[in-house]
């Protein structure tokens, strides 16, 4: 049983681009990947 989803290498540099941009926004990273997160942000390849 696969517990691990992998994702391709552009869709990992879009979700590490998009929690910098976000940092700045919040009181630390995890509340920025909380945040992005719960915004619903699909791979829409794979929807």
């Amino acid at each position: 049983m696969k517990t691990s989803q992998t994702y391709s290498p552009e869709v990992q540099e879009r979700a590490v681009r998009m929690v910098m941009e976000a940092h700045g926004q919040h009181e630390s990273q995890w509340a920025a990947i909380v945040s992005i997160a719960g915004a619903g942000v699909s791979n829409s390849a794979s929807d």
